[in-house]
C-alpha cells in the first residue's frame, strides 16, 4: 500500500474513532473505492473491519465490498443482516456479484439468493451455470441496448436515465427481438444532425461478437487485437446476453501472465 494512501486511510481512521461521523463519511467519499478495500486489508482486527465498513456512505459501500479480498467480503456477507445483504447486492453490478458469489461458501451463497428478488436470483444462477474459464461467467449485464426504432433524441433520453446504473455508455448497443442487429457510439449520436433519424438510420451493422461459451483468454485476445473498449456477448441465436468490459478482459490477461510466470 503505497505511503500517501496509507496516510489517507488513516485519516479516515481517526475520524472515525474520535467520532466525527460526518467528516468520515465525507472523506471516504472523496477516496477511491479501491484505496479503502487496501486499507481495510490490512486492518487485522475483524471487528473494526465490520465498523468501518458500516460506516461507509452506502452510495460507495458496494464498490469498496466490490475490491475487497474473499475472506472479508465472506465476513461481511456473514455478519450483516437480511437487509443489509440485499441491499448491498442490489446495488453492486452483477458481475461483480457473481465473482463475490464463486468465492464464497454455501451458506453465503444460499443467503444472497434467498434475499435476492426472483429476477436477480434467476439471473445469478444462470452466471453461476457458465463454464468459470467462459465468455459467459466474465460478462455483464449492465450494458445499454437501444431499440433500432429508437430516434436519436429518445435514444439520448434514456441514456440519460439508465446510463448511471450501466458499466459503460460509450458504446450502445442496437436490439431487434432481442436479437443483436447493430452498434453506435454516444459519438455518433452527439454528432448525429437529425433528432428525429431512427437508430437503425445510423447505426454500424458490422458486429463482431463473442459467444457465451468461449474461452476468456480467447475474448481477451481479442481486445488486444481490434482495440475494443467491450466486447457483446450472444447466445447461439444471435440474441445479445451481455458484454465483456476491457478492465475485465485485462484482468483476465494479467491472471494468464501471473499463471505463466508461477
Amino acid at each position: 500500500m503505497e505511503e500517501e494512501i496509507r496516510k489517507e486511510f488513516m485519516e479516515l481512521l481517526r475520524l472515525l474513532d474520535e467520532g466525527k461521523l460526518q467528516e468520515f463519511k465525507d472523506k471516504a467519499t472523496e477516496c477511491p473505492p479501491v484505496d479503502i478495500a487496501e486499507g481495510l486489508e490490512e486492518i487485522e482486527d475483524e471487528g473494526r473491519v465490520l465498523r468501518v465498513f458500516r460506516m461507509l456512505p452506502k452510495d460507495i459501500s458496494s464498490d469498496v465490498f466490490s475490491y475487497m479480498t474473499s475472506e472479508q467480503q465472506q465476513l461481511i456477507a456473514e455478519s450483516a443482516t437480511n437487509a443489509e445483504l440485499k441491499a448491498l447486492v442490489d446495488d453492486m453490478f452483477m458481475d461483480d456479484t457473481v465473482d463475490f458469489l464463486e468465492e464464497m461458501p454455501a451458506n453465503v451463497v444460499k443467503k444472497v439468493l434467498q434475499n435476492a428478488d426472483e429476477g436477480t436470483r434467476k439471473t445469478i444462477n444462470q452466471f453461476l451455470n457458465y463454464p468459470e474459464t467462459s465468455a459467459g461467467s466474465l460478462m455483464t449485464i449492465e450494458y445499454v441496448d437501444l431499440h433500432d426504432y429508437f430516434t436519436v433524441r429518445k435514444a439520448m433520453d434514456y441514456i440519460r436515465r439508465t446510463g448511471i446504473d450501466k458499466e459503460t455508455i460509450y458504446t450502445c448497443y442496437v436490439t431487434k427481438g432481442h436479437k443483436l442487429i447493430g452498434l453506435v457510439s454516444v459519438k455518433d449520436l452527439l454528432l448525429c444532425e437529425d433528432d428525429n433519424a431512427t437508430i437503425e438510420s445510423i447505426m454500424t451493422d458490422h458486429v463482431i461478437t463473442v459467444g457465451t461459451l468461449d474461452d476468456q483468454e480467447q475474448v481477451a485476445q481479442m481486445f488486444s487485437k481490434y482495440d475494443f473498449l467491450a466486447l457483446p456477448v450472444v447466445d447461439t441465436e444471435n440474441r445479445l446476453v451481455g458484454i465483456v468490459t476491457f478492465d475485465d478482459a485485462m484482468d483476465v490477461m494479467q491472471e494468464e501472465a501471473t499463471e505463466a510466470k508461477d
